[in-house]
């Protein structure tokens, strides 16, 4: 079989930035509480009406398949890691296959719903599809647009303030080099904590853990309204929820050992990685497991104070950004890792 590399890699950050001073004017916060919980000091938002979760990851998609030097209809199949769609149905797979204007062999594209981990999980899709020979071009996007929906009000702050949008892509390409590319991927989920990091409503559980009074669900004989009703709106429903003290906790331990896993795979070991790009979640989370790892602020790439939580973008956002400024070079170890909703969490280790 063959190794997967990726060939071609390019990112999309929208141009209005909104800092966390912007932020205090539709909730109670300020800069120094935000920056001392996540270390973010600045976010980018997309322009309404303008841009999408799509059009963002075609761009990111059009710089990766020309960093790649192949022409867009080289590409074979498309993989589309996101938490925050145009639509509830069909997905950002098909759409950003319209967008960028391939549709010359109704090749494939099927989205991946991972949220916080769904970049390496897609990896992980796309490297199955290279190595085994099935695919020769894989495009595969992480992009959101979470300022679409979240609380701008001081009841949302403690998930609001944390995440941003933009995209990341890249390609992936096979080699016969067994020393090059994608070394190996871990992927792993805990579904007993998913209503601990969720957008619940709307949603067709209709009264899921026995909530029908809460969500203001009719009673069983009614033909219908367990997706959405008057009732989720009113009590502000439809936003993001987090349980964030177990969700950092839970973080701080699955990410050492998500990490360790992959490298004890390959029989290698923390001081073996020449650069760590952890999803960027919350700054505090990459400097513990920074710490328990032991490297050195050498081997971590860090840009949360920047774009905030970008979710499936974070981290092609991230490596990108680290080529660009010569922080990873040919023959690197570099090591991604996620941990998020669902509980989902991963890691890959590819030889640049």
């Amino acid at each position: 079989m063959f190794n997967s590399v990726i060939a071609g890699i390019g990112r999309y950050i929208p141009e209005r930035v909104v800092t966390n001073d912007d932020l205090t004017q539709y909730m109670d916060t300020t800069n120094e509480w935000i920056i001392e919980r996540t270390g973010i000091e600045e976010r980018h938002y997309a322009t309404k009406h303008k841009e999408t979760t799509t059009t963002m990851g075609a761009l990111a998609a059009e710089r990766a398949i020309a960093d790649a030097g192949i022409d867009k209809e080289d590409i074979d199949f498309i993989v589309f890691a996101t938490l925050s769609p145009d639509y509830f149905f069909p997905g950002c797979g098909v759409l950003v296959q319209r967008e960028l204007g391939i549709n010359h062999c109704e090749m494939g594209a099927i989205d991946i719903r991972n949220q916080c981990s769904g970049f390496i999980y897609g990896l992980s899709v796309a490297d199955q599809f290279v190595k085994t020979g099935m695919y020769k071009n894989v495009l595969l996007i992480g992009a959101e647009m979470h300022s679409m929906g979240m609380d701008f009000d001081t009841r949302g702050r403690n998930v609001s303030v944390i995440f941003g949008d933009g995209a990341g892509a890249v390609v992936l390409q096979p080699t016969e080099d067994p020393e090059r590319g994608i070394l190996t991927t871990h992927l792993h989920a805990n579904g007993s904590y998913a209503e601990e990091l969720a957008l619940i409503t709307p949603g067709s559980h209709g009264g899921y853990h026995g909530d029908i009074e809460k969500y203001g669900f009719p009673d069983n004989d009614h033909p219908g309204g367990i997706y959405l009703t008057q009732k989720m709106l009113d009590d502000h429903l439809i936003y993001p929820q987090m349980n964030g003290p177990l969700v950092f906790k839970t973080a701080v331990q699955k990410f050492p050992q998500v990490i360790h896993e992959a490298l004890t795979k390959l029989n290698l070991s923390a001081s073996d990685i020449d650069m760590l790009i952890p999803h960027q979640a919350n700054l505090r989370i990459s400097q513990f497991v920074q710490r328990v790892l032991k490297l050195s602020d050498d081997q971590v790439y860090n840009n949360i104070d920047k774009y905030g939580n970008t979710t499936a973008a974070s981290i092609p956002i991230a490596l990108s950004e680290a080529i660009d400024l010569g922080k990873v070079k040919e023959g690197d170890l570099v090591c991604l890792a996620a941990f998020g909703s669902g509980f989902t969490w991963g890691s890959a280790l590819i030889r640049w």
